[in-house]
């Protein structure tokens, strides 16, 4: 009898063993400084702190137990946020300077792309990365198509929206036509899609200006932090607050994707 019990765990640990292992699901992130991950620039703490963009608070998300809710889209037991968005960068300089590439190189078939860019895209006034409304459709079709090509998945994202304009405590729409764009592309296309200008304005309008712009931006007197000794006016970057507000957006609409 002992004997039988040892043969069954060897058995046991032997199929342990060979069991196959799943393979985390890579999901990278494209896009501009409001997804970026500041922690991967050295002297962080001492330059940039308390900046945070949403693709850096976003792996937490992503816990053995909350994986169930976003099965739709994730086959694996685990996730890896590979964040590849990065400050100043359109859709059109993204793939100049050949970050796209990196990207597309190191995808695996059922990886996600996760695609938010916009705010410099729209930067009329910058014109070394200003990308019209077609050209901006052009490449988000570029990186759609090629996302697919190596078997991934697309998700298209509307950009976030700055902390402007307020009217009678409500926030507006601040990037023009460049979501409607993203969503003409989502739908010509059938890619999947999240209008994060849309839910960024009715969460931030529902929090309310006040708080959205102490708490959310980066908006703080100076003597606070070693990296803005004179203290910071920015509507466009967040906080870690405002970070961990917008990623759980995404969350969320991943989820009914």
């Amino acid at each position: 009898m002992k004997l039988y019990f040892k043969i069954l765990i060897i058995c046991v640990v032997t199929l342990l063993a060979f069991r196959p292992v799943k393979k985390p699901v890579q999901i990278f992130l494209i896009g501009d400084s409001t997804v970026a991950d500041y922690t991967l620039d050295s002297g962080y703490m001492e330059k940039k702190f308390p900046l945070n963009g949403w693709g850096q608070v976003f792996q937490p998300f992503f816990k053995k137990d909350s994986l169930a809710l976003v099965k739709n889209l994730i086959k694996s037991d685990s996730v890896l946020i590979v964040d590849k968005a990065r400050g100043g960068r359109s859709t059109r300089t993204f793939f100049e300077e050949g970050r796209w590439a990196e990207v597309y190189k190191a995808l695996k078939t059922d990886d996600i792309v996760m695609m938010q860019f916009g705010h410099n895209d729209a930067a009329v006034d910058k014109p070394e990365r200003y990308v019209n409304i077609n050209g901006y459709k052009e490449f988000l079709r570029l990186y759609v198509n090629q996302t697919r090509e190596k078997g991934a998945i697309p998700i298209l994202i509307t950009p976030v929206n700055r902390n402007y304009p307020w009217k009678d405590g409500k926030l507006a729409n601040v990037h023009g036509e460049y979501p409607n764009a993203v969503k003409e592309v989502a739908k010509e296309l059938n890619v999947k899609l999240i209008d994060l200008t849309q839910l960024s304005i009715d969460a931030f309008t529902s929090k309310g200006q006040a708080d959205v712009t102490t708490k959310y931006f980066m908006n703080f007197d100076k003597g606070l932090y070693q990296g803005y000794p004179n203290g910071q006016k920015d509507n466009t970057h967040f906080q870690k607050e405002g970070a961990i507000a917008v990623a759980q957006l995404v969350f969320n609409a991943m989820k009914k994707l």
